[in-house]
């Protein structure tokens, strides 16, 4: 193991126990923010320590093996070969573990995200598939576990959604959700087609971390809000108070806008948490775009040129394009089963990372 690695898995190491003494204090709850900030380190360094107690552990299988085999017995040194053998092994497996273990992580990744998802070139088309892709997030999230919360939508007039906003609530959903930003292209014969021909049409996802009034600061005079009635399916608030709230970022020109409670201090609420997330997500977008390897992981415009993934109907396929990534398994993805395209996702972005920290990603 390089010297770097071990002083990097020593510091882990006791930092964690340092935390664990710390915690297990009879008044370590007494004060609840540090205890939780305290509980979250620890379980961001768990997976590092843990393995690295089983690195020590076969490091130490192999220095006891050679022990062994010095002891004249030939059938205890054969045993000592073999575990020898065993050990090192294992020790190489997490020699590489540790290489993705030791990256830094990102400290959105526990967050829960705001989604945005719009319908973009090819008209009732571009907003029935914004539609298919609510859903097909809507059922990922459900096989997650994860809780979901309409903030705001405005229906497409042949169906699905002109824009749809939404939040995701659970354990870690912006680490699995974060690389879903960009224009998403489907290529398919529309119900609105009558000849049957196949058409191409694209709607944007847009995936924001949540944002708490500490991630990002806003200055209530850098905001204009306006009230208007709601135009919802219906229902008696519909058109008659104005309970709808669209508020604005000055400086940044960013929109959000939230209709779907009765109660204007709602909407306003919810609006709040939208602007925050995306102004949080605005200026957190300008630093990863310094970052050439990330760009190509970011929202753009809704363009047929900018697509990140196309759903191939006819033939049954999805393709990533980022990263060149195929599976015929379209109408099970459609079904929430993203797994295997979230996995290869997360691992192309562990592999630019490691080559960021070698210094080959700037060759």
């Amino acid at each position: 193991m390089e010297d770097s690695m071990r002083k990097r898995l020593e510091a882990t190491k006791s930092r964690y126990l340092q935390l664990a003494e710390e915690l297990g204090k009879d008044d370590a709850a007494d004060d609840l923010a540090s205890f939780t900030k305290k509980t979250k380190e620890q379980a961001d360094l768990r997976e590092a320590y843990e393995a690295y107690l089983i690195y020590l552990k076969a490091e130490q299988d192999v220095a006891d093996s050679y022990e062994m085999e010095a002891s004249g017995d030939p059938e205890l040194a054969e045993f000592a070969k073999e575990t020898r053998k065993a050990a090192q092994d294992k020790m190489e497996e997490l020699e590489g573990q540790f290489k993705i273990i030791l990256l830094p992580k990102d400290p959105n990744d526990d967050k829960n995200i705001i989604v945005e998802i719009r319908g973009a070139v090819g008209g009732d088309e571009a907003n029935i598939f914004a539609g298919d892709l609510v859903r097909m997030y809507t059922k990922y999230a459900e096989k997650q576990g994860w809780k979901i919360q309409f903030l705001d939508a405005t229906l497409g007039a042949s169906g699905g959604y002109a824009s749809a906003s939404f939040m995701i609530k659970g354990d870690s959903v912006y680490s699995k959700l974060k690389f879903e930003s960009g224009a998403h292209r489907v290529q398919r014969v529309p119900k609105t087609e009558a000849s049957g021909r196949i058409h191409t049409s694209t709607a944007t996802v847009l995936v924001m971390p949540e944002a708490k009034e500490v991630d990002v600061q806003i200055n209530p005079s850098d905001l204009k809000i306006d009230t208007y009635h709601s135009q919802g399916a219906g229902g008696q608030n519909v058109n008659k108070t104005e309970s709808a709230v669209r508020i604005t970022h000055i400086p940044t020109g960013i929109v959000a806008a939230c209709q779907t409670e009765k109660a204007q201090l709602q909407n306003k609420e919810i609006a709040m948490q939208m602007i925050r997330a995306k102004v949080f997500a605005y200026f957190q977008e300008q630093e990863d775009a310094k970052r050439a390897t990330e760009r190509k992981l970011k929202v753009g415009t809704g363009e047929r040129s900018e697509k990140i993934r196309t759903y191939n109907y006819p033939q049954n396929r999805v393709t990533d394009h980022r990263i060149g990534y195929t599976v015929n398994q379209l109408d099970r993805i459609m079904e929430g089963e993203l797994d295997g395209i979230i996995e290869a996702l997360i691992h192309f972005d562990q592999e630019q990372k490691l080559l960021e920290e070698t210094g080959e990603g700037n060759a």
